[in-house]
């Protein structure tokens, strides 16, 4: 007898794998862009680029009695802000020092600038794109002609400073003679009944004694009555007393 036909348990070989249909998907084609030390924010203001930074850059123009407070503010990357900023810096220097006021203002303005530049320096080069060229820095604000110009009021406002306080030494050392004499020897008190001869003026007074029968006597030393000293005398200064509290009066002699 004939075995009736019987269809084989696989007519087809099954794919095997956890993609029978299927191409297993292919690795993601771009890698995962790693975040960086600056969190996404908006870019440079003038070229687009990234990082950028909010930067205050100031500036000051003299014009002898008016003048002008200037600033450029936004948010910038290296390399337009180092543009700016030098640009602001060098006309500054020329520009800044034409006023009495001016002189004070424009080394002070200057100074501020260098926390803008400090913050612009701690920025990396532009790491993204621009949609335009940033700005060229150029060189540095001292090699630029704004710098050697900027020398001459420098150097007359450090001449200025230093001359200050050796004015202020000399002043108070270059005192009339009388008050020379007076630091250089101990001071004798006045006697009263004695005399005395005034070396100086009556501004600063340089008070000795003397002889009374001495032609150098000009007055007799006397004591005031009632708190008054008589009149046409005149007075000596406290620290010609004993005591440094008492006043004497110094009567004009005849044969002076």
């Amino acid at each position: 007898m004939s075995t009736p036909y019987q269809p084989p348990a696989h007519p087809y070989p099954q794919p095997s794998g956890p993609y029978p249909y299927q191409q297993p998907p292919a690795p993601y084609p771009y890698p995962q862009q790693q975040p960086g030390p600056y969190p996404p924010g908006p870019g440079c203001e003038v070229c687009g680029a990234m990082p950028a930074a909010p930067v205050t850059v100031r500036g000051h123009q003299g014009m002898l009695v008016l003048m002008r407070f200037l600033r450029r503010q936004g948010v910038l990357c290296r390399s337009c802000g180092l543009a700016v900023f030098r640009q602001m810096q060098a006309d500054t220097l020329v520009r800044g020092w034409w006023g009495p006021l001016s002189m004070v203002i424009t080394p002070i303005t200057l100074l501020v600038n260098l926390g803008a530049l400090s913050r612009l320096r701690r920025l990396p080069a532009p790491a993204t794109a621009a949609w335009r060229p940033p700005l060229d820095p150029g060189r540095p604000v001292l090699r630029r002609p704004a710098g050697f110009f900027a020398l001459i009021p420098l150097a007359g406002l450090a001449m200025l400073l230093i001359a200050l306080p050796v004015l202020v030494v000399v002043g108070t050392s270059s005192e009339p003679t009388g008050v020379r004499v007076h630091h250089r020897q101990n001071r004798e008190p006045l006697a009263v009944g004695a005399c005395a001869h005034n070396d100086g003026d009556w501004t600063n007074q340089d008070l000795r004694n003397v002889p009374c029968d001495s032609p150098d006597a000009q007055f007799e030393v006397t004591e005031p009555r009632d708190g008054y000293c008589a009149e046409g005398d005149y007075i000596a200064r406290l620290e010609y007393s004993v005591n440094g509290r008492t006043t004497l009066c110094l009567h004009p002699l005849k044969n002076t």
